[in-house]
């Protein structure tokens, strides 16, 4: 379990990912993200639960892949529940709620970073842990090492770079939605991720390339 995801508490509400709550399954289902935070501006705490479970998991690989570091990730996944907490008497659903959330992660990763530059000298995690057992062996292997060299590659990006492409694949948003979380236009931002995913490609295919 990731140790980020574990102690985020909107009121008196201690967030568990093993502990949800049985009423709130037809909501979980139903219900919209920007409905669900709207609700919980309204006093509706089961609410959020479900928002939070829907959403941790890929902030958490988000932060953590964007800092190299679980301290840091920790720190900042903390830091952005509990901003979207604090903004919830605010929100107005203008954007998608994953456009909302994935811009106050940027942020708060750029204000970590301005703060604390421990980030840069960790790579103390592994977040692609799962193999599935009735693989082959040389299956495994072959795709445990791949993802070795696609996480080393990541952390070799530029930061702009990584950052995009992150976005791009752990919140699935479009250049658009990245522009506008980034602050950057769209034709720079499909650049960076255009430069992003050749050079995780070359990558992962250089060993293969060499043996050929």
């Amino acid at each position: 379990m990731m140790a980020g995801a574990q102690s985020i508490q909107p009121g008196l509400l201690l967030l568990s990912r093993e502990a949800p709550l049985t009423y709130a399954r037809v909501m979980d289902r139903a219900a919209d993200d920007s409905t669900l935070l709207l609700r919980y501006r309204n006093g509706d705490v089961a609410a959020f639960e479900i928002l939070y479970r829907r959403h941790n998991d890929a902030l958490y690989r988000y932060l953590l892949r964007l800092c190299r570091h679980r301290d840091n990730a920790d720190d900042i996944f903390q830091d952005v529940w509990g901003k979207i907490i604090k903004a919830a008497d605010r929100y107005q659903p203008t954007a998608k709620f994953t456009t909302f959330l994935f811009r106050v992660a940027h942020n708060c990763f750029v204000d970590h970073h301005r703060r604390n530059k421990r980030h840069i000298h960790g790579n103390d995690f592994e977040p692609d842990q799962y193999i599935d057992p009735a693989d082959l062996p040389e299956v495994q292997v072959e795709r445990s090492l791949a993802r070795e060299r696609l996480e080393l590659a990541l952390r070799d990006l530029p930061d702009e770079q990584r950052d995009v492409f992150l976005l791009r694949e752990e919140a699935g948003l479009n250049l658009d939605e990245i522009a506008l979380i980034t602050g950057s236009n769209r034709e720079t931002i499909k650049s960076r991720l255009r430069y992003a995913v050749h050079k995780l490609r070359m990558a992962i295919d250089e060993p293969a390339a060499e043996t050929a």
